[in-house]
């Protein structure tokens, strides 16, 4: 409105001054460049775009044959049959008619700012914070860029240290750097000498006993984390033990912590061991659980527990270990491990868990962010299945259940095009994505031939 003012505050006192016509019109031509200069982009324009496509899967149950999306900058105003939807006359027309739209997808599980710039001499895990902060965020944009190449439009963020997770969901946020929306974690919980933990920041997230798991909650909480993350056994990487390593009295203490604040906890064990105690904690998700008994899986699907089991996670250290350094005894723990965590899945799909798609991604992992989603497919999901455990599971495990993971009115216009048909082939999502939307804008689009 302030600009306003000051267009009518220079039209009067150009007038009032009784100059010629040549001057009022230059200086009220100055005006108006200026009004129009200080406006954003969604004030000039109304950001109205119509996108066609030749089928539309919208997350609710329906399938929406020549179906038209109408977006108004970063929400969905409309969805339906391009026959039955008027087409505003200002809108800006995207002819993506060879493919068909699903929602953006949702992985639960990244470790975003896990970045490896492959110099010689060096391996991932031993490079971790050896950058520094700054150059690290930096330079993690291209595992940004290639998870949205992924059409994963939203992660949840399970870990950094330094806090890099929240400077880097923020320079998203703000626009600074292309990226997934990103809801972020800190620093995770862990004891001490975890295996996991990165040597050069051994005490990131450390805490030994109770007053300590509430205090490293609560300075992650108010260092801007969305989410509580805490190692309840051992297990990462190489490492395929899962030996519990928080007391239930811990990771009650971590909950309860979370849940005051109105955020949520994730809460990490590789083996049975924590299950139970976890969920009577009061955990929001379980990641990566083997030889989980039935009647855990129960409990989780009554307190609707959101079990994330990122099987492709330890699929990716097998075919990246010349990287890592792995031998084959490494290997064969993995493919060990792997058996387990399928098996565990079979389990937690006939007992109507809830599942969502996590693929722990860490460096050179990004861009492969959805290949858990054959996994689903091998352990009995159907292809719409997988999609939804990718879409509507993961927004409502992020409470976003309302903003994301549907085509709809009102809901982030997160949408992604992808060429075949993915209700009967799931390869279809994990390796044809050919244009993406995140809130209203194109980030990716493969759809265009290039010289």
């Amino acid at each position: 409105m302030e600009a306003y003012h000051k267009i009518q505050i220079n039209i009067s006192y150009w007038l009032n001054l009784k100059k010629n016509s040549a001057t009022i019109m230059r200086n009220l031509f100055v005006s108006l460049i200026i009004f129009f200069s200080s406006l954003q982009p969604a004030e000039l324009f109304a950001q109205l775009k119509a996108i066609q496509f030749g089928k539309l899967i919208d997350g609710k149950g329906n399938t929406i044959t020549d179906a038209i999306v109408i977006v108004k900058a970063d929400r969905i105003i409309s969805v339906g049959q391009e026959k039955n939807t008027p087409i505003p006359k200002e809108a800006e027309i995207i002819n993506l008619k060879p493919y068909t739209a699903i929602a953006g997808l949702i992985d639960v599980h990244t470790h975003m700012t896990y970045y490896w710039d492959k110099a010689p001499g060096t391996n991932p895990w031993g490079q971790i914070g050896t950058l520094g902060a700054a150059v690290t965020v930096f330079l993690a944009k291209e595992n940004a860029l290639k998870t949205l190449e992924t059409g994963v439009t939203t992660v949840r963020d399970l870990g950094s240290i330094d806090y890099m997770d929240i400077a880097m969901r923020d320079l998203i946020n703000r626009g600074a750097m292309v990226g997934p929306r990103m809801f972020v974690a800190g620093n995770g919980l862990h004891i001490s000498n975890a295996p996991f933990s990165p040597t050069q920041h051994p005490d990131a997230g450390l805490a030994d006993g109770i007053d300590e798991v509430k205090k490293v909650a609560r300075q992650n909480i108010a260092a801007g984390a969305d989410w509580i993350k805490m190692y309840a056994s051992t297990g990462s990487d190489k490492d395929v033990t899962g030996f519990q390593t928080f007391t239930y009295e811990e990771m009650k203490a971590a909950a309860d912590v979370a849940h005051m604040a109105g955020k949520r906890i994730a809460i990490h064990t590789y083996g049975p061991a924590a299950v139970n105690d976890a969920i009577r904690a009061g955990t929001n998700s379980i990641e990566h659980a083997t030889e989980v008994d039935d009647s855990a899986f129960i409990k989780m699907a009554k307190l609707g527990i959101t079990y994330v089991p990122t099987v492709d996670h330890n699929r990716y250290y097998i075919s990246h270990k010349d990287e890592f350094g792995y031998d084959s005894a490494v290997v064969a723990g993995l493919n060990k491990y792997i058996d387990k965590n399928v098996e565990s899945l079979k389990k937690a799909i006939k007992a109507n868990v809830k599942i969502a798609m996590g693929s722990d991604a860490v460096f050179t992992g990004f861009g492969e962010n959805t290949y858990e989603l054959g996994w689903f497919v091998k352990a009995g999901m159907t292809p719409l299945e997988a999609i939804n455990a990718a879409t509507v599971n993961g927004a409502a495990l992020l409470n976003m259940e309302k903003e994301l993971g549907i085509m709809g009115e009102g809901f982030f216009a997160d949408i992604i095009a992808v060429d075949g048909d993915p209700l009967k082939d799931i390869n279809v999502v994990m390796h044809q994505v050919k244009w993406v939307m995140k809130g209203g804008q194109v980030v990716i689009d493969k759809t265009k031939k290039t010289l």
